[in-house]
């Protein structure tokens, strides 16, 4: 099989992922996303089983960054899952996927010394253009213009953002098991954080309790998310494969990205027909046009932006 049809079906799994998390979040099988964000950082805990492979010690400064940017990269998805449950998934991805670049852009500049030339700009203006085409709302009738998950998209993107920059530089010092190991233990302690929440604990602790005698829903919302997290970690995986093949293109499998967005909007039409109380999506033809017009400028905007 060709690296271009991995990549595609990694981000189609990436894509399926992302519509199982929004069916889970906004309905009655997982009431909060902090519930979600929980476990899911929980289940991070699995990286440890990667120790014997490359696993060593590091100084305390190192562990210190390591847990800071897990602590970071889970509050990152604790917004992320909070706009999910908000707003259309495939208005909330595009804008996180162009808000992590553009922050990125300053922060490496400050923390990692990298520089983008002209063309890096100018791919960050179609980044921003786009993920605000695709987010606003043109409908006459509504007062507002941004989904309301919009302010947790940002949120999700300046976070994840700046733990991909401290994860990078501890990348850029160590091996990738290892920086994997210690940055998921941080996310670990980060949603142990969540307990000092009231709101939080009473959701997480009161999902745990059902563990003891699990309702047939719970048994079906508990494989769900399992099958969620393995369609993630399966896409995650194939698009690394992609990118080591040699004759991949890395440029072409990160641009690649916008097909995702394609593949959330495509599956949220499907499965809004089917669960509309949840996955609500618009099918008129003016909203239509104006999601593909923002992908078409996000995709521009990747591409000049990995280019350079």
């Amino acid at each position: 099989m060709s690296w271009l049809a991995i990549t595609i079906i990694a981000y189609f799994l990436l894509a399926l992922e992302i519509i199982l998390d929004k069916f889970l979040l906004s309905s009655k099988r997982v009431s909060h996303p902090s519930i979600y964000a929980f476990y899911s950082g929980t289940l991070g805990l699995f990286a440890i089983a990667f120790s014997p492979f490359g696993f060593h010690w590091i100084s305390y400064a190192k562990i210190f960054f390591s847990f800071l940017a897990g602590i970071i990269f889970i509050y990152g998805m604790l917004a992320l899952f909070f706009a999910i449950r908000k707003g259309e998934a495939s208005r909330v991805l595009p804008v996180v996927g162009a808000v992590i670049p553009i922050t990125a852009f300053f922060l490496a500049i400050f923390f990692l010394e990298e520089r983008l030339g002209g063309r890096g700009i100018l791919g960050i203006i179609f980044l921003i253009f786009g993920g605000l085409l695709i987010s606003f709302d043109l409908d006459k009738d509504r007062k507002r213009i941004f989904h309301q998950g919009f302010r947790a998209s940002l949120l999700a993107g300046f976070f994840l953002a700046l733990s991909a920059i401290f994860i990078k530089a501890l990348y850029n010092e160590d091996n990738f098991l290892n920086v994997f190991i210690w940055t998921r233990t941080g996310a670990f302690l980060g949603v142990l954080s969540f307990l000092l929440v009231p709101i939080w604990r009473k959701a997480i602790l009161g999902s745990l309790l059902k563990f003891k005698k699990p309702e047939k829903e719970g048994k079906k919302s508990g494989a769900s998310f399992i099958f969620a997290k393995t369609l993630g970690g399966s896409g995650s995986f194939l698009k690394e494969m992609a990118t080591s093949m040699t004759t991949a293109s890395v440029t072409i499998v990160n641009a690649l990205v916008s097909m995702e967005y394609v593949f959330i909007f495509l599956l949220s039409v499907i499965f809004s027909v089917w669960v509309p109380e949840i996955m609500k999506e618009k099918k008129d033809i003016k909203t239509v046009l104006q999601k593909i017009t923002a992908i078409a400028i996000i995709t521009l905007g990747l591409v000049l932006v990995s280019k350079s």
